[in-house]
């Protein structure tokens, strides 16, 4: 599903944010990524998306070597990975519903797979009933339902998520997290990346420590704290 060999990452000025990174996450695994802020993490996640190039490496997303996909190509690419951030990135302007749909419209569905889908992705996140709600009327909790709706309504294979509960209170954190679990268990490949090392450690699953752009330890049950 995605896998790297020796893959590295110079910024300007000879910023080293990963280095020699080889890693390898199979179809339907849960997978947080954990480390300090500044440990490449989030360098990480920008090379999945193909937002980053990496200075050396190669990268392997569903069997396709991603450094060879054109920037026009990109955004086709990006149709398989959903993306959720730490501080949500909904349209203000729009409604539940129309924020959902939107990532649908983008793809060029049609209307009829619309509004199919949308209203099952809000029943899955629990918010069916708010699709006309505006992000304001909206906690922090249910404002990041929203995000993954929308990251997951096309149908994407991988979910990344950076830092999806770093906004959020204890209670919204967890429930946020065992909709990610949800969303695994019906065969989405999941990698997390985040700071909160109580959740990390209860839930029991798969960890990546990365230390100054190097992984230290890749444990398959719950870690020391890292950070």
């Amino acid at each position: 599903m995605i896998k790297l060999e020796h893959v590295s990452k110079t910024y300007e000025k000879g910023v080293q944010a990963i280095t020699d990174v080889n890693l390898h996450i199979a179809p339907g695994e849960f997978v947080f990524i954990v480390g300090k802020s500044g440990s490449g993490k989030s360098t990480l996640i920008k090379l999945l998306q193909k937002e980053l190039q990496p200075t050396h490496g190669k990268i392997m997303v569903n069997k396709r070597d991603i450094g060879n996909i054109t920037r026009k190509n990109i955004p086709a690419y990006r149709r398989n990975i959903g993306v959720v951030f730490q501080n949500f990135r909904l349209l203000q302007d729009r409604t539940v519903y129309e924020n959902v749909a939107f990532a649908m419209r983008v793809v060029e569905a049609s209307k009829k797979d619309i509004k199919k889908k949308v209203p099952q992705m809000l029943s899955l996140v629990g918010l069916a009933a708010k699709y006309r709600s505006y992000p304001k009327e909206l906690s922090g909790g249910e404002q990041q339902r929203v995000a993954i709706a929308r990251a997951l309504v096309n149908e994407p294979k991988i979910l990344l998520a950076d830092e999806p509960t770093g906004n959020l209170d204890n209670h919204n954190a967890w429930e946020i997290m065992k909709l990610l679990d949800e969303i695994n268990k019906r065969g989405t490949t999941v990698v997390v990346v985040t700071h909160n090392m109580d959740i990390v450690k209860a839930m029991n699953k798969r960890v990546i420590t990365i230390r100054k752009g190097v992984i230290v330890s890749d444990e398959e049950e719950d870690t020391e704290d890292e950070d």
